[in-house]
């Protein structure tokens, strides 16, 4: 990296601190695309499988431990979450359902799975999804269904490995690189991965930078 790549990666992390250390609020759950905001700002939304650590990783992004609910019971999300960003407002997050949870009910699984396609493949302001993966796990067969079929959407995506303070660090720089190579091989899907620590804050200042490169 040139000193004047670094140079701009490091203003690039300050002017996203300063933003998300403003306003930041929960707006609305949308249940069903009848309920979804106006789509008056750009959005970056969040998706995973259901433990993967969506609402901490959130929680850690805007540094505030309660905006989005954690909890220990696997596909507790069952909705679209917005959260608006700055004042006046800049742009929104969006939580959503998390995925792949074998023993929720199929009719609830077959719901979740039709309001996350349609938000998806109709959204004119989404500007990127960020697919979380854990870093212990890796991609597994629901996550590569999420990537093409954003890949046929035309929606652009970047992978974030969660929770990287919980495996060795020659074993998370491998699954950095094994999962590069997999978005090598996805048109819509960003080529840098990043590896993330909600509990110890490793990568969340690079990923706020990489949300505000998003809407920018």
């Amino acid at each position: 990296m040139t000193p004047e790549e670094e140079d701009a990666r490091t203003a690039a992390i300050e002017a996203a601190r300063k933003l998300f250390a403003g306003p930041v609020g929960f707006l609305k759950s949308a249940p069903s695309l009848n309920f979804l905001p106006d789509p008056v700002v750009r959005e970056v939304a969040f998706a995973g499988r259901s433990n993967v650590g969506k609402s901490s990783l959130l929680n850690a992004l805007t540094g505030r431990s309660g905006l989005a609910r954690t909890s220990n019971t696997p596909g507790r999300t069952q909705e679209l979450n917005f959260f608006d960003v700055g004042d006046p407002l800049r742009f929104r997050l969006v939580d959503m359902p998390g995925y792949g949870f074998a023993r929720a009910p199929k009719d609830m699984v077959r719901r979740w799975k039709f309001l996350v396609n349609d938000y998806l493949r109709g959204r004119a302001v989404l500007r990127r999804v960020l697919v979380l993966v854990d870093s212990r796990h890796g991609l597994k067969e629901v996550d590569h269904e999420l990537m093409e079929m954003l890949d046929k959407a035309a929606v652009s995506y970047r992978l974030v490995l969660t929770k990287a303070d919980k495996i060795k660090p020659s074993a998370l720089a491998a699954m950095r690189a094994a999962t590069e190579g997999e978005a090598r091989k996805h048109v819509a899907a960003h080529p840098e991965i990043m590896a993330t620590s909600a509990e110890t804050g490793e990568g969340i200042p690079e990923l706020r930078a990489a949300v505000l490169e998003a809407i920018d």
